[in-house]
């Protein structure tokens, strides 16, 4: 497949946006790049082999970086041939920074820094500027003595990028080298991007075809500023240089070009429309330029691939071979995410075959709105389509649709992003960095770890938050990305009467003041049974945490951030779970062929009403064929907005609000053809009432329709699909603090995937698939990232057919809860297969109070109907569960389960337990450690099948 012949290409450019190089005097051969995989490399002083992780390459990863073999621990390269630049990749799941000392053909160069990434089964790269000359280097990372280790190490990437540096540039206008700050490259840096030489500064280099520039510069002037950027004497487009920590401190900033020529010009001017006033040091110039016609040897110039056949497809297109076949009718599409790591114009190729003879047409839809229609040359072999689009920073949804006046009629096999990163490999890709308060520096109080119900304990990410109790508290954590946008997870006492209380904490940067940031308790702390109430004096407090969100101005790596109890913060405590931390674009434009809500009657910020106008605006746009304009702004709605064969859009989710007021509020499809996107739907739920409460996005999307960049807060469910929705796909959701379910495909519902979406503090399943009079077919949630869902599961698969729950990271259920749960305790039975695949369930599981009985990780629960369908679990991993990992229950038959390699890595009871079923299991490759009461418990003799592969029970 395509996805091979690109891992070189890939490779290299990822070596190149990651790092810097040293100074050049000649300019070497573009990005000669070559792989070394740690376990084969030279291993000592405890380092070894590891396989109990995923996500590296080769045949495994070198661990033994532990605190026992501190000071010896040791991974070797060697044959490395002559390179300027190393990335090294590896996983490091202790939440914190931890170093090692890189050494170069037996000399130490430096400490180096590996930040914390996700978990263990997730890896980052860390980039080195080295010189090696000769064919014969050696390359070392050692635990030293005055390292903090802990780290598992994959592979080294090594290689030559050309690297021109800019004090060696043309310059003019005022520009001038300059030596007075360090850390630069080569000989000096280029200053005199001053006030005074505005519309006039430039900086010029000369450089071979390329796809791809980075530029280092330094910019301490505490915001971000820009300059123009000018390929062959025509501008591109102004680019933003992110506020560095100081004017010794150089940060990177990515583009993607596309010179062809053997010789071109690339400039950097302060134009009169830019702000200026930053320094540069180098260039990086690497890739292949896009191809201007159809290539039949499906060159697309490297960069990142992803596969057309991962994408979501629907309206009659479908996988075969590898490719996607069957967009030849009106409504056919395919759907691909792909991910960059910032917002700017990238070169975009398609892989496709078309042997039709003739040109043929799709229409090519960028993050849900149609940017044009691509004609594809006929030809014999793969081709490619060339184009350069427009991206916004992260996850981005590119599609491929047979419009009317589409005559379709290709296969489509594969995106390659020039620039783009790739996808995480198991959760959700995410655009922040998840911060747990429990891991960072303070001086308050860590609680005590523990998954007590009704204990704050057990709401908590990883069961352990920090409480900042007196004036000068804080906790404090250290940019690793760039970022102007925070997320706060936290907990703040209740008023006496349940209504909520309000105080602000203080945000500090760098031990500087910014800004003062409003909690609330009014949408946490539910009270008493079932389905709960607003009620303290009802007792049983639980549903602690709640979350705000903060534009804070843009901050770079390196910035020390800090949330602080000041004397003016009134809340007697302050219960800090997580901070996500982020780089939110610029608030989007309204697309063509949009009308704003504002021309109907609707005005932001004021508390008014704004459902009449909501409503005039959607029969308006749908009676024109356009769709419904949102802008930045907060907009109450007191009623649900009915829509059907209409886009409504914002201009981001951090910008576009619509709040719901008093339990009541939401989107409600009635028909085919929605999308729904870029916008907050925050409503106004402060309590579960079933009945009398509105759903954040519900109803029949019919066919055709798209969620996308949605975020939900504070309703009583999340999104409720409903029966007669066949093909919705939504994607990049965000869900958080709901009284009831995060997702619900309910009924009839067909063909629906919810992809790269997080869903964090609900109140019942994060994830559910409820096959109520009609099965659920067809259905599927992958990639997801679930947190803390604070009664039942992460997932809940209740009956239906051909329905999947795959590549996701799902922790800390509280209490009634699994994992996963796949079960006929709701619903009609199962009438076919079902799919658990690739996922990690970490501290999950929990006590029913009700029954008075542990429920597992994993539970396969035939409760109502027998369970005889396939159900195949595969390729998972099981750790740290609260009770047993896997659970098989009650009183009626499981008869075609499979477990494939599952691996259990601890459980507070069994590592599997059969309770008072009947049926029969095959296990191949499923291995349990660390379970607290042992490997198996079958009382009852229930058959298990033991294939090969087995270990621990």
């Amino acid at each position: 497949m395509y996805r091979r012949r690109l891992i070189a290409a890939a490779a290299a450019t990822a070596a190149v946006v990651l790092g810097t190089a040293v100074a050049l005097a000649t300019r070497p051969a573009d990005a000669a790049t070559s792989v070394f995989e740690a376990e084969s490399a030279t291993l000592s002083g405890g380092a070894a082999v590891a396989t109990d992780h995923t996500g590296y390459t080769g045949s495994g990863f070198v661990g033994g970086y532990t605190d026992g073999n501190k000071g010896n621990a040791a991974t070797t390269f060697k044959s490395v041939p002559a390179a300027n630049q190393l990335v090294l990749r590896y996983a490091n799941g202790t939440g914190s920074t931890m170093t090692v000392s890189l050494y170069v053909n037996g000399a130490k160069l430096r400490q180096i820094q590996l930040p914390a990434t996700v978990n263990w089964d997730t890896w980052g790269t860390e980039t080195e500027s080295v010189s090696l000359t000769g064919s014969a280097n050696t390359i070392a990372y050692r635990f030293d003595s005055t390292d903090s280790g802990n780290v598992n190490l994959d592979s080294l990437t090594v290689a030559q990028v050309s690297q021109y540096e800019a004090e060696s540039a043309a310059l003019s206008g005022g520009a001038a080298v300059a030596t007075d700050h360090s850390g630069y490259t080569g000989s000096g840096f280029v200053g005199g991007y001053t006030d005074g030489n505005k519309g006039n500064a430039s900086t010029t280099f000369t450089v071979p075809a390329a796809s791809q520039l980075v530029l280092r510069y330094a910019n301490g002037t505490g915001s971000a500023k820009t300059l123009s950027l000018y390929a062959n004497g025509a501008k591109l487009r102004q680019i933003s240089l992110p506020a560095t920590a100081n004017w010794d401190t150089w940060g990177t900033e990515t583009e993607a070009v596309n010179l062809t020529g053997a010789s071109n010009t690339v400039a950097y001017k302060f134009d009169a429309t830019d702000s200026g006033n930053v320094n540069l040091d180098n260039l990086v110039v690497s890739g292949t330029p896009a191809s201007p016609t159809p290539s039949p040897t499906g060159s697309t110039g490297g960069g990142q691939a992803y596969e057309a056949e991962t994408g979501f497809v629907s309206g009659g297109a479908t996988v075969s071979g590898g490719v996607v076949t069957g967009l030849t009718s009106t409504g056919a599409r395919v759907i691909v995410s792909v991910n960059v790591p910032s917002a700017g114009n990238y070169a975009v190729g398609l892989r496709y075959t078309n042997s039709t003879g003739a040109a043929r047409t799709l229409s090519q839809y960028v993050n849900g709105t149609k940017s044009a229609q691509v004609s594809l040359a006929a030809g014999s072999g793969t081709l490619t389509n060339n184009q350069t689009l427009a991206l916004r920073g992260g996850l981005n949804l590119i599609g491929w649709q047979v419009d009317s006046g589409d005559s379709g009629g290709v296969n489509l096999d594969a995106v390659t992003v020039t620039g783009g990163t790739a996808l995480a490999s198991r959760g959700a890709t995410v655009p922040y960095t998840e911060f747990r308060a429990a891991d960072q520096t303070t001086n308050g109080s860590k609680l005590a770890a523990g998954r007590t119900y009704l204990t704050m304990a057990s709401e908590a990410t990883g069961r352990q938050a920090v409480q900042l109790t007196a004036t000068g508290q804080y906790v404090q954590f250290t940019l690793t990305q760039p970022a102007n946008a925070l997320t706060i997870r936290y907990s703040i006492p209740d008023s006496s009467d349940g209504a909520g209380a309000s105080a602000p904490i203080s945000l500090y940067a760098n031990g500087s003041h910014v800004q003062d940031i409003t909690l609330t308790s009014r949408y946490s702390w539910a009270y008493g049974a079932y389905p709960y109430t607003n009620v303290p004096s009802q007792g049983s407090a639980h549903h602690f945490f709640d979350e705000t969100r903060a534009l804070i101005g843009s901050w770079p790596a390196g910035t020390v951030l800090k949330l602080q109890k000041d004397a003016a913060d009134t809340a007697s405590s302050y219960t800090i779970d997580v901070v996500d931390a982020e780089q939110a674009d610029a608030a989007y434009a309204m697309p063509a062929n949009f009308v704003a809500v504002t021309s109907y009657g609707a005005t932001a910020g004021d508390g008014s009403d704004d459902t009449g106008a909501f409503n005039s605006a959607v029969a308006a746009a749908r009676a024109a064929g356009k769709g419904v304009w949102i802008p930045a702004g907060t907009f109450d709605i007191t009623s649900r907005i009915n829509l059907a064969g209409v886009a409504v859009r914002g201009a981001g989710q951090w910008y576009t609000t619509v709040k719901g007021r008093n339990g009541k509020g939401g989107f409600f499809a009635t028909g085919s053809g929605v999308t729904i996107a870029d916008l907050t739907m925050s409503g106004d739920v402060t309590y579960r009432d079933d009945a009398g409460f509105d759903t954040g996005i519900e109803g029949n999307f019919g066919t055709g329709s798209l969620l996308f960049a949605v975020r939900i807060e504070h309703t009583k469910v999340g999104m409720w699909i409903d029966s007669g929705t066949n093909g919705l796909y939504a994607a990049g959701i965000r869900i958080a603090n709901t009284f009831a379910d995060g997702v619900n495909l309910h009924a009839n519902v067909q063909n629906t995937r919810v992809d790269q979406s997080t869903v964090r503090n609900t109140g019942d399943d994060a994830l559910a698939m409820f096959s109520e009079g009609t099965a659920v077919t067809g259905c599927s949630f992958t990639f997801d990232t679930v947190q803390t869902p604070l009664l039942a599961n992460a997932v809940g698969i209740y009956g239906g057919a051909n329905n999947s729950v795959t590549d996701s990271l799902l922790s800390d259920t509280v209490t009634g809860s699994a994992g996963i749960a796949v079960s006929s305790r709701f619903g009609i039975p199962f009438s076919g297969p079902t799919t658990v695949a690739r996922n990690t369930l970490t501290r999950t599981g929990g006590y029913e109070p009700n029954w008075q009985t542990n429920l597992g990780a994993l539970w396969v629960f035939a409760d109502q109907s027998d369970i005889t369908t396939p159900v195949t679990v595969s390729d998972t991993s099981i750790v740290d569960s609260t009770y047993q990992a896997v659970l098989l229950s009650y009183g009626h038959r499981i008869g075609n389960l499979l477990l494939d390699h599952v691996g259990i890595a601890g459980a507070g009871t069994w590592g599997i337990d059969v309770y008072n079923v009947t049926g029969a299991a095959t296990a191949n490759y499923v291995t349990v450690t660390g379970a607290a009461a042992g490997g198996l418990n079958n009382p009852g003799g229930f058959p298990i099948t033991r294939g090969p592969g087995n270990s621990g029970w």
